[in-house]
């Protein structure tokens, strides 16, 4: 039954985000496109409910290209391919703006597991029966992992707090969520790669520039 209502307030909560956040998204998308070359959206293949791919979109916060310099897919702290008008998005998650788009479309929720990439933490073939619980839902632009620990925590770990949303899934979970997301935004809290996200051991994996 939760599910139903928290479509419905998915849907109302991301056309009201979009309509009185279109002018702060109007000057990103401009400072993109006039601070470094390319595109002004980043779209990257994720996987979704019932791990399904989908597009998913960030305001670009690095250079074009970024994946075949420097240290190839992983981005860390201080990484230069990073643009200055990219350092600040990524440390407020303005970046994270557009998946409002992806809610829309019915791809990703606001409260979820984060979509992994179809290739890391590793492919959606080599998940367990337990871990493959985390694509039961819709993925969201935050979720109980990013909350407890955010990029801190390895992703063996990360699985196992989605299945645990999965299983515990409510309103009230979904508003304790927001305020957490809110209070770790503000204070920047875990915001950056500071150790290898897959244990060497478990899976052999790298990180994606595009977080």
């Amino acid at each position: 039954m939760y599910s139903f209502v928290k479509r419905f307030l998915d849907v109302a909560a991301a056309l009201l985000a979009l309509l009185v956040l279109f002018p702060l998204l109007l000057v990103v998308a401009v400072l993109v496109k006039a601070t470094s070359p390319g595109p002004v959206l980043f779209k990257q293949t994720r996987l979704g409910k019932d791990g399904r791919e989908f597009q998913i979109y960030k305001f670009r916060s690095m250079c074009v290209g970024a994946e075949q310099i420097g240290t190839g897919v992983y981005s860390g702290k201080g990484d230069t391919r990073v643009t200055k008008i990219g350092k600040f998005l990524r440390a407020t998650s303005i970046d994270e703006l557009p998946q409002l788009i992806n809610v829309l479309k019915g791809e990703m929720s606001f409260i979820g597991p984060r979509p992994p990439l179809t290739y890391h933490p590793w492919p959606l073939s080599e998940y367990t029966p337990e871990q493959l619980r985390m694509f039961a839902v819709r993925p969201g632009i935050t979720g109980w992992a990013q909350v407890n620990g955010r990029k801190d925590v390895e992703w063996n770990r990360r699985i196992q707090l989605n299945v645990w949303y999965v299983e515990h899934m409510s309103l009230w979970l979904d508003i304790k969520i927001l305020f957490l997301t809110v209070y770790k935004v503000f204070t920047n809290a875990d915001n950056a790669n500071t150790n290898a996200t897959v244990v060497p051991e478990a899976q052999d994996a790298t990180e994606s520039v595009e977080k």
